[in-house]
């Protein structure tokens, strides 16, 4: 498994028992297979629902897939490693070269960068793989947090998509150099 590191995290790919234990809300198989502590409310039954699970049928049918997946954000260089939240990846690149890249963090780590930290180093990452032409991040044009972490990751406005759930999505886009 390939882990990436920054001053302040290790991005650990989510393996797919991992991911099982995630998914059934197993926090002390979770805690042991990931060598981290997860805060209190996190992942929560919404995020499992959402991010967690819909890359475990493809895991399953292809378990070398965890790179182009989610990776947890971990602190290191403390005593105590702690889950501050996730970086994922919607799969290897399609057809066009595309990746999608989105992210998260738990509630207390919020506002300390580590989602700005993380996506970079995921983002530095899947640009230098071969077949990646482009990654793209969406997010609500009303979602502030989200919007200032895609313009310091260097990302261009794209365009606008409709999505089923969250209504119009604002879409940026960055290529490799």
């Amino acid at each position: 498994m390939s882990t990436l590191t920054t001053e302040r995290l290790a991005l650990t790919p989510v393996s797919l028992p991992l991911l099982e234990a995630v998914i059934r809300g197993d926090r002390a198989e979770a805690e042991a297979l990931s060598g981290a502590r997860f805060p209190g409310a996190w992942p929560g039954r919404a995020l499992v629902e959402r991010a967690f699970s819909s890359p475990l049928d493809r895991l399953r049918d292809d378990p070398e897939a965890f790179l182009w997946g989610t990776r947890l954000m971990v602190t290191r260089g403390q005593e105590e490693r702690v889950v501050v939240g996730s970086v994922v990846l919607n799969g290897r690149p399609d057809a066009t070269g595309t990746v999608e890249i989105g992210y998260g963090v738990e509630g207390k780590s919020q506002g300390q960068g580590y989602a700005t930290e993380g996506s970079r180093a995921v983002l530095h990452w899947t640009l230098q793989q071969p077949g990646v032409r482009r990654v793209i991040a969406t997010t609500p044009a009303w979602h502030r947090a989200s919007l200032r972490v895609i313009e310091k990751l260097g990302m261009r406005p794209a365009g606008t998509l409709d999505h089923d759930l969250l209504g119009e999505l604002l879409v940026f886009e960055r290529y490799p150099e």
